[in-house]
């Protein structure tokens, strides 16, 4: 597809534009098959995408997209058509707004809820400036059940500055929408919307719509109208679209289509989830499920459909998850919150306060942890470690494999305290040992060299150093560190080994690795101490060599390749242990 001016969408008729929309269409949908990456969403969103180009000056004018993965029409419309077979890949564009890759990017985003805020804040800069342009936040009505839309629907009257917000209406996030917000937006569907519009204008905003989102014809004068308006005021204008546009497939399957990827080898924790947690609500009436627009992301639906009184998804809102798991836990209930790595981020007060500060038996189950690869920087589930291990009354497991998973399921039944269980997305199954919160011995001999690794692809690539290390006489012992916090410290300080590495799919401040270390220093001190990590230190007359991922975000690209650029390269973990054989 050949990048487009604005001077020809200026020009161009209506049918013309639906010609280029149809081309566009195709390109997104051509680019996804072969790279992956959210399709639905996008088909969706082309014609308003096209409309929003053809009327507002783009980058003078600032665009933000809420979330932001609906945002490939936009890409193409700006100047990085010859660049779109890239997306998603290694060095290429990303899925998701991004400030350094064009100036067209004005705002990054890739989490729900922050678009109306980001564009408030534009906004204000605008005119303490002095300058004239207009800020747009475009949001669907899945991010429009997040609160922080409400905290800055709330502060746009105090921050006197005028803004346009569209809510992109297809009645869906991932899954249906559905809600309390999602029936007012209902109503302003039908005959009896004054209610709605009411409650909207309140805030401060003047409504326009509904407007047909694949029509020209109507979107066009609406958006005209709604720059005008701007003048005066700030503006809602709710526009109607259909999840999956153009392409009955995809309209008829929006939840199967919305984020579309090649099928990795192995098989995904959450359909083992799905299995394991019903069979354990089958002889446990306490136990419930909680999520946030992820039903089926994280494989809850056979949940739901079996406990439909148990079973909660509350919208994008993950701080209200966690406290509603919190209440139900105080209630006598035993709450099962799953929630991605990278999305627990947004519910840490209340994890620390709400569920740890008071104790209650809430299980975390924390999904697409470590490195996930093409969606970049905002979807890297590489921090949940390290903002967890610190938090008291919190136990840390991860499994090794599906059928560990499966006994950690079963152990949380009776674990009637704060615990968190993080796991990839995808997994093998193993050999059925027994799980007894201790760490486990996978390989055992007399090297003074011992290997601890947390999680299944730390633990798979440690058995490649293993086997390539035996192939030139060397050898280590292999550790499964199933029990992140509380750490096996009887484990750590009775093994003689001199030399210890850690391998963990997590940032290494704070982590894992961290935490072996400060395990040392404690006990050689005596003493709870300060630490400052190093590379490696002795303590205890042991060495400590630490991998996993250093102070920086993580882009996007393919999983192994991010694992091994970023600290976690199998070559590296084999040159330290052959240097040490060096030393004897």
């Amino acid at each position: 597809m050949r990048t487009i001016s604005r001077a020809e969408l200026r020009k161009a008729s209506a049918d013309q534009l639906k010609v280029l929309s149809d081309s566009v269409r195709e390109e997104i949908f051509r680019t996804v098959s072969a790279c992956g990456g959210h399709l639905s969403s996008n088909l969706g969103a082309v014609e308003l995408t096209v409309a929003l180009h053809r009327v507002f000056d783009f980058p003078r004018d600032k665009l933000i997209f809420d979330v932001g993965h609906q945002c490939y029409a936009h890409k193409l419309l700006s100047g990085r058509a010859p660049l779109f077979h890239t997306l998603r890949k290694e060095g290429g564009l990303s899925g998701f707004p991004k400030r350094e890759e064009s100036k067209y990017d004005v705002y990054g985003t890739g989490h729900a809820g922050t678009a109306l805020s980001a564009a408030l804040g534009l906004a204000k800069a605008r005119d303490l400036r002095g300058e004239d342009y207009a800020v747009i936040a475009l949001v669907g009505d899945g991010s429009f059940q997040n609160g922080l839309i409400y905290e800055a629907l709330n502060s746009l009257k105090l921050l006197k500055t005028n803004v346009l917000l569209i809510l992109n209406d297809n009645g869906m996030s991932i899954s249906p929408t559905a809600g309390g917000m999602h029936e007012i937006l209902e109503e302003l569907k039908g005959p009896a919307r004054e209610r709605g519009v009411r409650l909207l204008e309140e805030f401060g905003l003047s409504y326009r719509g509904i407007v047909n989102g694949h029509d020209f014809g109507a979107l066009l004068p609406a958006l005209e109208e709604a720059r005008g308006m701007l003048k005066e005021g700030s503006v809602l204008l709710h526009v109607a679209t259909r999840k999956g546009q153009g392409y009955p497939f995809a309209e008829n399957a929006p939840l199967e289509t919305h984020g579309v990827s090649p099928v990795p080898a192995g098989r995904e924790y959450a359909g083992v989830l799905g299995e394991e947690l019903s069979l354990l609500a089958e002889s446990d009436e306490k136990i419930c499920a909680v999520t946030a627009a992820m039903t089926d992301s994280l494989g809850l639906r056979p949940f739901f459909e079996r406990f439909p009184a148990r079973a909660y998804d509350v919208g994008i809102c993950e701080e209200h998850a966690c406290v509603l798991a919190a209440s139900l836990a105080a209630g006598g209930m035993h709450p099962y919150y799953a929630v991605y790595s990278t999305f627990l981020q947004r519910a840490y007060d209340e994890v620390l306060h709400d569920v740890c500060g008071q104790n209650l038996p809430v299980t975390f189950l924390v999904d697409r942890a470590g490195v996930t690869g093409a969606d970049g920087e905002t979807h890297q589930g590489v921090f949940d470690l390290s903002f967890l291990l610190p938090v008291p009354n919190l136990t840390v497991w991860t499994p090794k494999d599906l059928t560990e998973f499966r006994a950690m399921l079963r152990a949380s039944g009776d674990f009637l305290r704060p615990l968190a269980i993080r796991y990839p997305r995808m997994g093998e199954e193993g050999k059925g040992t027994p799980f007894d919160g201790k760490f486990e011995v996978l390989h055992s001999t007399t090297s003074d060299i011992i290997v601890y690794a947390a999680g299944e692809r730390c633990i798979k690539i440690a058995r490649r150093v293993l086997e390539r290390a035996q192939g030139v006489g060397m050898d280590f012992t292999l550790v499964n560190a199933r029990t992140l916090k509380p750490l096996d410290r009887e484990f750590l300080l009775s093994r003689p080994e001199k030399f210890v590495l850690t391998l963990e799919d997590n940032v290494l401040a704070g982590g894992f690795g961290d935490a072996v270390r400060r395990t040392f220093t404690e006990e050689e001190k005596g003493e709870i101490s300060h630490f400052v990590r190093n590379d490696a230190r002795s303590t205890l007359n042991r060495e400590v060599f630490s991998f996993g991922y250093g102070d920086n975000f993580i882009p996007h690209g393919e999983v192994e390749s991010l694992m091994r650029r970023f600290g976690l390269s199998e070559e590296d973990i084999f040159a330290v242990i052959r240097g040490l054989y060096a030393r004897g």
